[in-house]
């Protein structure tokens, strides 16, 4: 098959969106990712080089992949990370860059990522309450990105977009107070659903707030939410925004109204191995090729392997569901 054909599934799926997880390493421990002790890294040598990286990259945009995010653990502690991102900026056919981010480092980052080419930035703030925050992270936090969330609007990234993971007994108090700091600010505020990926495994459906509970929770304070129009159909957001035009709201809703139908996504964790959904069981070793001299070709064929594998839903939803090996962290966000 040709190089540059486009990546497409036995669903349909046109797959244009790789996320890229640059480490599993991370400066915070969430309840939802990651153990609080004796958490197992990887040897930094089994870790994806930054060229080894630009390699797949290059590779994967000749197969129609136009929008990458870099993910981890948390990317902004993998050293000179805006070089990557300066090096990403320049692959032929690469129109959007994107991070993920905790945003305790985002502050003194801030500038050198959009220097270097970075086009868009999500961070995560669970709660705005520090005692909360602690309870949900086990390290202190949320003054550290309250200032990296306005560091990003200073440098003036493309697009920036707060997440939050709504948990029923621990913060879904806050769902309001974090609509009301969106308004403020004028922010983007997404909130997703509690999903199975957690290391310590104490995912339990009871414990999933949907979204819908949190359209309901923020209209019966604000007013009706408006369905906003989707500039992309794949996203796994719904978008909503206040009726007044103060801020708006994503609702990502895996786990009560999955959107596998629209998945345009593949992911390389930080070691190379490529997934083709969050909560794969398979994996394809990337690195194996990357480090003894396989060819494009090789990379390209594996790349289609695994999106010929990929199921038509990741079913969470459903009694044939089999929660992934590994957690969140391991993965890539």
């Amino acid at each position: 098959m040709s190089l540059s054909a486009p990546l497409v599934d036995g669903f349909g799926r046109v797959h244009t969106n790789l996320r890229v997880s640059v480490t599993d390493r991370c400066n915070i421990r969430c309840v939802y990712c990651m153990p609080n002790e004796n958490v197992r890294f990887l040897p930094r040598t089994e870790i994806l080089t930054f060229e080894e990286i630009d390699r797949f990259v290059r590779v994967a945009a000749q197969l129609g992949v136009n929008k990458v995010r870099l993910t981890g653990g948390e990317p902004l502690v993998r050293h000179q990370l805006p070089e990557l991102v300066r090096t990403l900026s320049g692959v032929p056919g690469i129109e959007d860059i994107a991070l993920t981010t905790n945003g305790i480092l985002l502050a003194e980052q801030a500038q050198d990522l959009k220097d270097a080419g970075l086009h868009r930035v999500n961070i995560s703030l669970d709660t705005l309450d520090e005692e909360t925050y602690q309870q949900i992270s086990r390290r202190e936090g949320v003054d550290r990105i309250a200032e990296g969330i306005f560091a990003a609007r200073r440098v003036g990234f493309r697009q920036i977009r707060v997440n939050a993971l709504a948990m029923r007994g621990v913060n879904e108090d806050d769902i309001v107070r974090l609509g009301s700091f969106a308004r403020e600010h004028d922010l983007e505020m997404r909130f997703i659903e509690f999903m199975p990926l957690d290391a310590e495994q104490g995912w339990r459906e009871d414990a999933v707030i949907t979204g819908g509970e949190v359209r309901a929770r923020l209209e019966d304070v604000f007013g009706p939410l408006v369905e906003a129009e989707r500039a992309d159909l794949s996203q796994p957001a719904v978008d909503y925004r206040f009726a007044d035009g103060q801020g708006r709201i994503g609702l990502i809703n895996p786990v009560s109204e999955p959107f596998c139908e629209q998945c345009n996504r593949l992911r390389i964790t930080a070691e190379g191995k490529i997934r083709n959904c969050l909560f794969s069981t398979e994996e394809w070793d990337a690195r194996e090729l990357l480090r003894n001299n396989g060819s494009d070709q090789e990379i390209a064929e594996l790349i289609r392997s695994s999106i010929a594998s990929k199921k038509q839903g990741h079913g969470i939803d459903g009694p044939e569901f089999v929660r992934p090996e590994r957690a969140m962290y391991q993965i890539g966000g």
